[in-house]
């Protein structure tokens, strides 16, 4: 049996397999991870879908996505000498939302709730780092390495075989105490652990997900066209948002939560024990306005450790000019555009144009009713 003296190194071919996983798992929560599972690491049945996803050009300007599908299908080739995986979650919301409420706030500038604190990608390698520094003590040497979002893995299909939740129609991870509220992280071993099973899927007849999709991105049941979703077009995509896309967007200026919000497993949704997704600079309650006014040096200081610098400046004033179109008419929107439409660059000054054609639209509306 593995002792319970954490200092104390134990030679692997002695320690009790099942006891060590379990072992590992306590120690995973005790670092702030909300679940931990051990992982085969084979993601070879992810690949036809994933290939017909790319087939589809669903993945847009994603090139990266196209390639090391070999080693997405077969982690041993990214790792080599990789026994199992330790996949962990992380619960990233400060607020547990309402069962099947999005909220309709015109004027507030709406970004995705994992991304309003600290990037969570350093936090989790960091702790993952920590967890195999914990296991070396307990049981000797032996190869690791962590990832967050950081490789070509099916991290998803990974955690979903080894019972962290299921797929559920919007693509999302979805656990059925915890909602889909996460992000996910893996630590690679060269450890022969016992691996977990997966778990049943519980979507059944629902398409609440499918149907709140302001753009229609989810095309069909575990489909998504990311050219059509919003968190693709105003994080990944760097060009010209398509017209008939933008009123769809909204107000939300970085990432998209709708399809979570709507759907009924995240009235379990738990809050997050890691202070790290705390929003900061007020980014849970922003006005369009107040980003609008943002110069670029203002942009890198709050962004600092951010996932909002994915995006980059020019982008996300683009997508800022989006809302500032959609939201309802006001004169101080209208005379802003028009004195910073010179200010960026041609990408955000074909958005900033039809904002105002937008908002104009509406004030000949209002005149019109009157």
């Amino acid at each position: 049996m593995a002792s319970s003296t954490a200092s104390q190194k134990i030679p692997l071919d002695q320690t009790d397999p099942e006891a060590l996983k379990a072992w590992i798992k306590a120690q995973a929560l005790q670092l702030g991870f909300s679940d931990c599972v051990i992982a085969k690491p084979d993601a070879q049945e992810e690949l036809p879908r994933f290939q017909e996803y790319l087939k589809r050009g669903y993945h847009g300007d994603m090139k990266f996505l196209q390639e090391n599908l070999e080693k997405r299908a077969d982690p041993t080739l990214l790792l080599p000498g990789t026994k199992s995986i330790i996949c962990v979650r992380m619960n990233y919301l400060v607020e547990t939302p309402k069962p099947r409420y999005v909220p309709d706030e015109p004027n507030a500038a709406i970004i995705a709730r994992y991304a309003r604190g600290r990037d969570y990608h350093k936090t989790m390698r960091g702790r993952l780092k920590t967890l195999a520094t914990k296991i070396r003590e307990k049981v000797g040497d032996f190869e690791s390495r962590p990832f967050a979002d950081s490789a070509p893995i099916f991290e998803k299909s990974l955690a979903e075989n080894a019972g962290m939740g299921w797929t559920g129609k919007h693509t999302l991870l979805i656990h059925k105490k915890s909602g889909s509220f996460f992000v996910l992280g893996e630590l690679f071993t060269s450890l022969d652990l016992p691996f977990d099973g997966p778990s049943s899927k519980h979507c059944g007849s629902c398409t609440a997900c499918i149907d709140i999709c302001p753009t229609q991105a989810i095309v069909e049941p575990y489909m998504l066209d990311a050219r059509k979703c919003i968190a693709y077009l105003t994080i990944e995509y760097q060009g010209i948002i398509p017209e008939e896309l933008r009123r769809g967007i909204g107000n939300r200026v970085f990432g998209c939560d709708d399809c979570q919000l709507i759907c009924p497993w995240n009235s379990f949704a738990k809050k997050a024990t890691i202070e790290d997704f705390n929003p900061r600079h007020g980014l849970d309650q922003v006005s369009l306005l107040d980003l609008w006014h943002w110069d670029e040096q203002t942009f890198l200081a709050h962004t600092e450790g951010s996932p909002l610098r994915r995006t980059g400046y020019q982008s996300f004033m683009r997508n800022i000019a989006i809302g500032l179109g959609n939201a309802p008419f006001s004169r101080e929107i209208m005379e802003t555009l028009k004195q910073t439409r010179d200010q960026h660059d041609e990408i955000v000054q074909v958005h900033i144009d039809w904002a105002i054609q937008e908002q104009r639209a509406k004030s000949s509306s209002i005149m019109n009713r009157n």
